[in-house]
């Protein structure tokens, strides 16, 4: 109970901050441009555009809701610590994993709501649109569902860091660091090694544990493999083979980069001196 009621401070924080309104605003602008600027083909190709805006919004998120999840959670506690906030919060009847699991939480509403009425705003504009099929549909509600996961993903890393480090300067820093580690460098160093391995060492199956290290690499095999809605238009058939892995392994790992940084962060808060 005391975590939801942090969880629900941190909505009002959020709100007062304009947090949840620019989120808000900047997902569903650029929601809606992918989607009625970039299906603007489909007629003559007869492509479904809720397909292809799937695959649009995929590969946006990715860089996306990574970033923002990681700029509302990186200053969760070592923010309160600088204020001075800190001890007075724990001086109230809460526990510590309470502070960090309530204030996750909160963080994942801001980006849900966020997530939910800036997708679903360019799904109003698509439904206005003829022939989307049913699996297209299914795709999109999939593709919502696991957009909030991969927040809540790095809202879990951006509440570890912020239970690491001792300023927020270098929480920030950490923060950036996280974003550039699974967003960008990681799946280029992969390619680089699998382009010097030539398939010696890293065969399919390790490749794909490899990919399952990644959240990003997660969420994109998940929306652009499982469906064949959208797989016809993702072009996901190279590396990794990733539909030979079900659905619900990729649902299962991205939970798991959820609950296991958030552990680490209740672990280590639990640690942190004050």
């Amino acid at each position: 109970m005391n975590a939801l009621v942090i969880a629900a401070q941190e909505v009002r924080v959020g709100m007062r901050n304009r947090w949840v309104l620019a989120t808000t605003v900047l997902m569903a602008a650029l929601a809606l441009s992918l989607a009625l600027l970039g299906s603007a083909p489909t007629g003559t190709v007869k492509a479904d555009p809720l397909a292809v805006t799937v695959v649009s919004l995929a590969s946006l998120t990715i860089f996306l809701v990574p970033l923002i999840a990681l700029l509302l959670s990186f200053d969760a506690i070592v923010g309160e610590h600088e204020r001075g906030t800190l001890m007075l919060l724990l001086s109230y009847p809460v526990a510590r994993w309470q502070v960090v699991v309530g204030k996750c939480l909160g963080q994942v509403a801001i980006l849900a709501v966020a997530t939910v009425i800036g997708y679903g705003a360019a799904a109003g504009a698509l439904a206005l649109k003829a022939g989307i099929g049913p699996q297209a549909w299914s795709a999109y509600a999939a593709m919502v569902l696991t957009s909030i996961m991969l927040g809540a993903a790095f809202v879990s890393l951006g509440c570890l860091a912020s239970t690491l480090v001792q300023e927020r300067a270098t929480a920030a820093g950490l923060a950036v660091g996280l974003w550039l580690f699974f967003v960008l460098i990681y799946d280029t160093a992969l390619l680089g090694v699998l382009v010097a391995d030539q398939g010696r060492i890293v065969d399919k199956t390790m490749l794909d544990a490899l990919l399952l290290l990644n959240p990003a690499d997660v969420y994109r095999l998940f929306n652009m493999a499982s469906s064949h809605a959208v797989s016809v238009y993702s072009g996901m058939a190279g590396p990794g083979d990733p539909a030979a892995l079900p659905a619900p392994v990729f649902l299962a790992v991205l939970a798991a980069w959820i609950v296991v940084p958030l552990a680490m962060a209740i672990v280590a808060f639990r640690r942190r001196p004050l």
